[in-house]
């Protein structure tokens, strides 16, 4: 009988990394290791009833992701997805913008195999690295069967790409799902589920990623944030780079407000918002807070995120002008 495949695709990052000192955790170069290489490093029993395919599809520190990898990552999802032998994708990345990219897959494909995003917090050189188990736990979330959606797995824990945030700059256990909660747990090589796996977007285009892949520019979409002494100067300087004589991939089409507590924010930063809008930029709020969602109340003339953080809320709105 042949053997169903797991695809691993690398994009780089710390899991990738490395540095000159095993016992150095920050001062290491990401993005230097294949992922056929981090592959060899993995116990020999590791997703043994699977074929294992690997593919670089990006050699990069995930700080610097593009909307180009993103566009190639999200082609080589769709290719591999479509296959009727594959069971699931595993993706390596860094863990800086790893919750953008979850959320932007979440919302291109929308799939019904298991993508699992991980990761690690140490280079792959360290005495402390833990991106070999990360790989071991995202590989037994990828052959699950039944598993479905676009996860995150990292220290032993399962997330769903709505909900996940790096929450910690340096220790191991660095993400959260917030008050949502975690999907589940990897223990011992086995999957143990608390929620539901993640179900496709409602609003999920079908030709989504025809767009993504044919668009020579993506529509500009800022986050600003609302602070004391928070004014419309930005905003104003936004709008006149706008203008309509500049380039079509300067002129600003969306803005995200992180704003205070409930999505408030500074009078004056409301007052520029309001401009913007009326200037025909699609602009919405979301909150700076790590827990919780923006909650409408009467008279609100600026829509909400749906509960999603000021990053993940760009990458739906580019999305949704797109």
């Amino acid at each position: 009988m042949v053997r169903k495949k797991i695809v691993v695709l690398g994009t780089g990052g710390t899991i990738a990394g490395t540095a000159a000192d095993p016992g150095d955790g920050i001062g290491y170069t990401a993005a230097q290791l294949g992922v056929a290489q981090l592959l060899q490093a993995l116990p020999g029993q590791a997703a043994s009833s699977f074929e294992l395919v690997t593919e670089q599809v990006a050699q990069l520190d995930s700080k610097d992701m593009s909307f180009q990898v993103w566009r190639q990552l999200a082609l080589r999802c769709a290719h591999w997805l479509a296959q009727q032998d594959v069971q699931g994708l595993v993706i390596t990345h860094g863990t800086d913008t790893l919750e953008e990219t979850a959320y932007f897959l979440h919302a291109v494909l929308g799939p019904d195999k298991p993508v699992v995003l991980t990761c690690a917090m140490r280079p792959a050189t360290s005495v402390h690295a833990d991106g070999p188990q990360n790989m071991l736990d995202a590989l037994a979330v990828a052959s699950l069967p039944g598993a479905q959606g676009v996860v995150a797995v990292c220290a032993g824990t399962v997330h769903g790409a709505t909900d996940v945030q790096k929450i910690h700059t340096y220790r191991l256990d660095a993400f959260s799902s917030g008050d949502a909660g975690p999907l589940g747990f990897v223990e011992e090589g086995v999957v143990r589920l608390v929620k539901q796996w993640p179900e496709p977007p409602a609003n999920i285009c079908l030709t989504a990623i025809e767009k993504v892949a044919n668009s020579a520019f993506w529509p500009r979409v800022e986050i600003l944030m609302s602070y004391a002494g928070a004014d419309g100067l930005v905003v104003d300087a936004l709008l006149a780079q706008s203008a309509s004589d500049s380039p079509g991939d300067l002129r600003l089409k969306g803005l995200v407000l992180a704003g205070t507590g409930n999505g408030s924010l500074h009078a004056t930063l409301e007052a520029a918002a309001s401009r913007a809008q009326q200037a025909g930029v699609r602009v919405v709020r979301a909150s700076r807070c790590c827990e919780g969602r923006v909650l409408m109340k009467p008279g609100d003339s600026l829509e909400h995120t749906r509960g999603l953080s000021p990053v993940k809320a760009r990458v739906a709105l580019m999305l949704d002008l797109l």
